[in-house]
């Protein structure tokens, strides 16, 4: 014996129109009985199509999509449509849609021209500069606070901080710096060795590592290490509103945030790329033993020929490094929109951002410097 319907459906014809009436449950299995018959009937409904559903006792999804389809088909056939009776609860459902949600959806958009794309480009990169202008206020505000009242400073997260960032390097830093100090030393003295000047190479290589590349290679490390793990980090609480709760218990984000990974960056930076320096030097010199020459010979050559002043200056470099990386790291993950995957957008977008930075900052230091005699 079939089950009796869940849902009725029932047509009278109206003033100027026709008038449907619903009564039961428009859940999936009475919206199925009574579809064909609510789009036959929607789709020829004459000036106006009136349903009552004062007798429609529960709506769900299937039946709002019936509602939404006798519409659409009025509508599509020059009709007025007009909904009443339907129960607060499920009307304020009702009302957060539309007929065009149940279009098909649109072929995809063809390519945009070159003009279109270079001008959402240059719109995004004029956005970008703005946020960052701002963020450097907001940094520059926050870090003046810390300096003039050291105990808001949060030194125990700045301790973890430094040590994920600066002992946690340490292997890292040491093993690239001694590989590039033997691969640059024994490049060069092959050369060299045509015309009896290996003993130059102790030289080169004091003079390359101290003044450029122990802060330039120092740095893109901590980028790719220490800067997307700080995006990576302030991107997932953003997402995760962590960042609002802060706000909403009236704590500043940058200065609770922020301020303490800058300032664990810069005291461990310096540090590791003297330890960067001095893995270089031992790869040299490793070079120069294996060429026959004594050791006292290589440090007394690079002792001679580095200046205090290429230090200084590599450790200078490496402080600002420091700076522009972690601080564009954060504020990348402070700009974090969406979901899971605008994470990892913004863990590539610090990384990049950050060797660019790296490699502007270094260009400046080089006109400086030349200026200055350096």
């Amino acid at each position: 014996m079939p089950s009796p319907p869940t849902a009725r459906l029932a047509a009278t014809p109206a003033q100027g129109g026709q008038r449907v009436n619903l009564s039961g449950r428009l859940d999936a299995t009475g919206v199925a009985e009574l579809w064909s018959d609510a789009q036959r009937l929607a789709s020829r409904p004459g000036p106006r199509l009136e349903v009552d559903a004062s007798g429609v006792d529960y709506c769900d999804g299937s039946g709002l999509a019936l509602l939404l389809e006798m519409r659409r088909k009025a509508e599509a056939a020059g009709a007025s449509f007009r909904l009443s009776g339907l129960n607060a609860r499920f009307q304020t459902l009702y009302d957060e849609f539309s007929p065009a949600d149940l279009d098909a959806p649109q072929a995809a958009r063809s390519r945009p021209g070159l003009p279109e794309e270079v001008g959402r480009k240059a719109m995004i990169l004029f956005e970008d500069i703005f946020a960052l202008v701002a963020f450097v206020g907001e940094f520059a505000t926050a870090l003046a606070g810390a300096a003039a009242n050291p105990r808001r400073v949060r030194w125990r997260d700045a301790l973890r901080v430094a040590e994920t960032a600066g002992a946690d390097a340490f292997p890292i830093i040491v093993l690239i710096g001694f590989l590039m100090g033997l691969i640059m030393s024994f490049q060069s003295a092959m050369p060299l060795k045509q015309f009896g000047a290996e003993i130059f190479v102790a030289n080169l290589l004091g003079l390359s590592l101290l003044r450029e590349l122990g802060p330039l290679v120092t740095a893109i490390i901590l980028a790719g290490r220490s800067g997307s793990a700080f995006a990576a980090e302030i991107g997932t609480m953003t997402v995760n509103e962590e960042i609002n709760a802060l706000v909403t218990m009236g704590l500043d984000p940058v200065r609770f945030l922020v301020v303490t990974r800058v300032l664990a960056a810069m005291a461990m930076t310096p540090l590791l790329t003297i330890f960067f320096n001095l893995a270089g030097l031992v790869g040299g010199a490793l070079v120069m033993l294996s060429l026959g020459y004594p050791l006292v010979s290589f440090v007394n050559q690079v002792q001679a020929y580095v200046t205090l002043g290429d230090f200084a200056g590599g450790m200078f470099k490496a402080l600002v490094f420091s700076l522009l990386v972690c601080a564009i790291g954060c504020q990348r993950g402070l700009r974090t929109r969406g979901g899971a995957s605008s994470v990892g957008a913004a863990t590539t977008s610090a990384v990049v951002s950050g060797i660019i930075l790296i490699a502007v900052a270094d260009g400046v230091f080089a006109v400086v410097f030349y200026v200055m005699g350096w």
